[in-house]
């Protein structure tokens, strides 16, 4: 298993192409659809993400698009493994949104090989470290979706 760096600078090289400009659809504009509010541009002094970003608009997470959703991947994996044995909405935003089903057109059908190798390990992660709050959740979503013979996954 890869160290927590070690699992971050992957996490950045998966997703460098989606990280690299901003995001359709943000996680303020995602949190204010899901109080039936506006679509908000991106806004680089507003939208910047940060762990209060992230913590003030992590149920936003769950209303983006499948490129939205990639580009705050790596920033959600990076606050959950630096926050692992606490609670945290933006750490059960991230594991809910890793969990089927899968969206139409799909989410977590649209990562790559790689990208998907690196969310398995951080799944792991917070399944398996003894000091993460996140194992029973994290080993549900491994179960469902991302091990081998998985409950929910349909096959190639």
């Amino acid at each position: 298993m890869k160290s927590p760096d070690d699992l971050v600078a992957a996490l950045a090289a998966a997703f460098k192409s989606e990280a690299a400009s901003p995001p359709a659809m943000t996680l303020r504009s995602g949190d204010s659809i899901d109080a039936y509010g506006p679509v908000y541009p991106f806004d680089p002094a507003l939208d910047a993400v940060s762990d209060d970003y992230m913590n003030r608009f992590a149920v936003g997470l769950n209303y983006l698009d499948a490129t939205s959703w990639r580009h705050y991947l790596p920033a959600f994996g990076t606050f959950a493994l630096a926050h692992k044995g606490e609670g945290s909405n933006v750490v059960g935003a991230l594991i809910a949104s890793l969990r089927p089903p899968d969206r139409k057109p799909p989410r977590m059908g649209s990562l790559s090989p790689a990208q998907e190798a690196v969310i398995r390990q951080l799944l792991e992660v917070l399944a398996f470290a003894e000091d993460s709050a996140w194992q029973n959740d994290a080993c549900q979503a491994l179960e469902e979706w991302w091990i081998e013979n998985p409950l929910y996954r349909p096959s190639p």
